[in-house]
């Protein structure tokens, strides 16, 4: 018992040096896809959030929750349809993305917080405390023709102020991925998660954003868990994009992750929610569990 209760010292003072580096700093955390099903990854990594706060770091968390947003769909008799892995939103599907994910999923989310002792307050365009603004997205297909994709956005602007004032206050801001138009219409856009959390990072000149979803890291082959890298610079992944290497839905991640260092976001992970407590194993610990990108 002595032993197991030394082990459990030698991890915190190996947490310590990394405790006071990030203390006081903003972390942006990216979760969504089928993750956000799995009750107890969802709990662990909720956890880490929690004591990420608790030592001084200002957690801010960003969440899709398309899987739920399907299931709702169906359920209403709509067929989710995807362009260029997006989805088409029109106005009966906004509707649904605003109380699939704005209200209930958000909801839940900052209610689990709580109830694991930390504080949190949603900034949903649905609860009127929106601090995203976009325009609609322009995709074009093979031949350059625009596609029409109803009320799917880019955000174009984010209100920083409300974030930093609930990080100072040790509250952590959850924000779903909707925006308004940002011509003062009011009219609600579906926003990519990644690209929420990614222009979040950026004007908070965050030091780290955290992408969490399914898989572990970035691979050399995808096929191969074994393949992933553990760190890599940006002049790097710039070659592993130019030349193949880096394949799939990787590839504009990848890009995402490139054009926010170079706003001044210092690191990048992607780790997979899947593995308990892989938040603090990243960030607290030596070793890592996923992919740290760098400016340098």
């Amino acid at each position: 018992m002595m032993d197991k209760a030394m082990e459990k010292a030698d991890v915190l003072i190996e947490a310590m040096k990394w405790i006071r580096q990030h203390r006081g700093k903003i972390s942006v955390i990216k979760i969504g896809g089928s993750l956000m099903e799995d009750e107890s990854a969802m709990t662990h990594l909720l956890l880490d959030i929690v004591f990420m706060e608790s030592v001084g770091m200002k957690p801010v968390l960003v969440h899709g929750g398309g899987a739920a947003i399907s299931k709702a769909m169906s359920d209403a008799g709509l067929k989710p349809r995807f362009v260029q892995g997006r989805r088409y939103t029109d106005d009966a599907s906004l509707e649904i993305v605003k109380q699939v994910l704005g209200h209930e999923i958000n909801n839940h989310l900052v209610k689990q917080i709580e109830t694991f002792e930390g504080q949190a307050q949603s900034l949903s365009v649905c609860f009127g405390t929106n601090v995203l603004y976009g325009e609609k997205l322009l995709l074009k297909d093979e031949t350059g023709t625009l596609i029409d994709m109803g009320l799917v956005g880019t955000v174009t602007r984010v209100d920083v102020e409300p974030i930093k004032q609930l990080c100072d206050h040790w509250v952590v801001p959850v924000i779903p991925s909707i925006a308004l138009l940002d011509d003062g219409s009011g009219q609600a856009l579906n926003i990519n998660a990644d690209t929420a959390a990614t222009a979040i990072a950026k004007e908070l000149h965050a030091e780290k954003l955290v992408y969490v979803s399914e898989v572990n890291g970035v691979r050399t082959d995808p096929n191969d868990p074994g393949s992933m890298i553990d760190s890599i610079t940006a002049e790097k992944a710039r070659a592993m994009l130019a030349s193949g290497a880096i394949v799939g839905g990787m590839i504009p991640k990848i890009q995402a992750c490139l054009e926010t260092l170079e706003r001044g976001v210092q690191k990048i992970h992607i780790i997979n929610g899947r593995l308990r407590h892989s938040l603090l194993l990243e960030i607290f610990t030596s070793m890592g569990v996923g992919t740290e990108i760098t400016s340098r």
